[in-house]
């Protein structure tokens, strides 16, 4: 059986939560669909100056990357100014889901 301790893995490829395989070696992909992307990256990449492990994105992608890190930094200036202002616990809770849920989708990199 698996560590109650045991904290969710993301996909190396995806950033998606990693189901939990209970026994054995940790699960490195979300799914066979990505498995089957980084094997494709990898193989292009092989006999390239580029390295193995390198993350390409194109311009979309990064700019998504830095709207979803905005976000989590406009949240956090939040949560930093409710405190400052004595907000109610209720408030400084919602606001810290909120910037919990944010910082787990900028997680994901593609």
């Amino acid at each position: 059986m698996a560590s109650p301790s045991r904290r969710p893995e993301s996909c190396v490829w995806c950033g998606r939560q990693v189901p939990d395989a209970g026994m054995g070696r940790r699960r490195r992909y979300c799914r066979q669909s990505c498995r089957q992307r980084a094997y494709e990256q990898r193989v292009a990449v092989k006999g390239t100056s580029i390295a193995p492990d390198a993350v390409v994105l194109t311009a979309d992608e990064a700019t998504a990357v830095m709207d979803r890190m905005f976000a989590v930094r406009c949240a956090a200036e939040d949560v930093a100014t409710a405190a400052g202002e004595d907000a109610s616990p209720a408030e400084l809770a919602a606001l810290c889901a909120t910037l919990l849920e944010l910082a787990n989708e900028a997680e994901r990199l593609r």
